[in-house]
């Protein structure tokens, strides 16, 4: 089993230019059943990697940076940092893989993208994994992640930042110290003698300036995207979840076609996947297994 992942790069198009999109990619390059995993709004790739060692068997494993984060680009104009943009860069990263079909775990942001995708008539998605994310989004969770987006923070040591980050990702749920440390370890990055979270902190820009009509807007198209899945679709909800309600997961579950869900005690938002009782939840799902 694979200790680390393959780093690849596929260029994609914004109206502001030419960007360069990463990914990690693990398990055998031509096996034709694909995996993407992808992540929340200021997280990496590297999330999943417990998760990708896991299933890498049974899967390639495609783990992006979405753009602006980790080892992708950021955007000349912030104001690309939104899901149609998300969601053109994921089409051309399967073109790269020629994957005419894939399965999807998306962790929040990256659920969104899923469901940007899924929703699309000929969607190659078999299979979503929506990780405490749906159509609709809390007031107070936005107000709680727009708290710290954007903020300019830096660190004297690794460790500072590691500690930093363990503090905002609370919600996570219970990990040990090694496991906070694989988690964040990729979040940061060294500048200047100093230690920066690894994204660009203009991703605020466009987050900061939805309005609630804004907001309206994108509910209902994530509704109609939803709702014209036509393929399985599981939700994992965090129990303390401030982002994702039971409310709403019982809207999803009357307006999709067909739609499980199941619920992590002691977790709020979002569950990590690294835990082996959270993994085996994927790999029922996708794997039957």
């Amino acid at each position: 089993m694979p200790v680390s992942p393959r780093l690849a790069f596929v260029q994609c198009l914004s109206p502001s230019g030419l960007h360069r999109m990463a990914y990690h990619e693990w398990g055998d390059q031509q096996n034709p059943r694909v995996l993407v995993c992808v992540h929340g709004l200021t997280r990496t790739g590297r999330d999943f990697d417990v998760l990708a060692r896991a299933l890498s068997n049974d899967y390639r494993v495609i783990c992006p940076d979405v753009v602006g984060r980790g080892r992708s680009d950021w955007l000349t104009d912030p104001k690309g940092y939104v899901l149609p943009q998300y969601v053109s860069d994921m089409v051309t990263l399967l073109a790269r893989l020629n994957a005419e079909s894939v399965d999807w775990f998306g962790t929040s942001m990256g659920g969104l993208i899923g469901m940007g995708l899924a929703g699309l008539p000929n969607s190659p998605v078999r299979k979503l994994l929506l990780n405490d994310v749906g159509p609709r989004v809390t007031e107070s969770s936005l107000a709680r992640i727009g708290a710290y987006l954007g903020l300019n923070v830096r660190f004297k040591t690794f460790d500072e930042g590691l500690a930093y980050l363990k503090t905002i990702s609370a919600s996570f749920g219970p990990h040990t110290p090694e496991q906070w440390r694989e988690l964040n370890a990729a979040i940061l990055k060294p500048q200047g003698g100093e230690w920066v979270p690894h994204y660009d902190p203009r991703l605020a820009e466009p987050f900061k300036s939805t309005t609630p009509e804004l907001l309206a807007a994108g509910e209902a198209a994530l509704w109609e995207l939803f709702e014209a899945i036509p393929g399985e679709v599981l939700i994992v909800r965090g129990a303390q979840s401030d982002l994702l309600t039971r409310e709403t997961v019982d809207a999803m579950k009357q307006r999709g076609k067909h739609v499980n869900a199941v619920e992590i005690a002691d977790v709020g938002h979002a569950p990590t996947f690294v835990q082996p009782d959270q993994v085996a939840i994927a790999r029922t799902f996708f794997l039957g297994q």
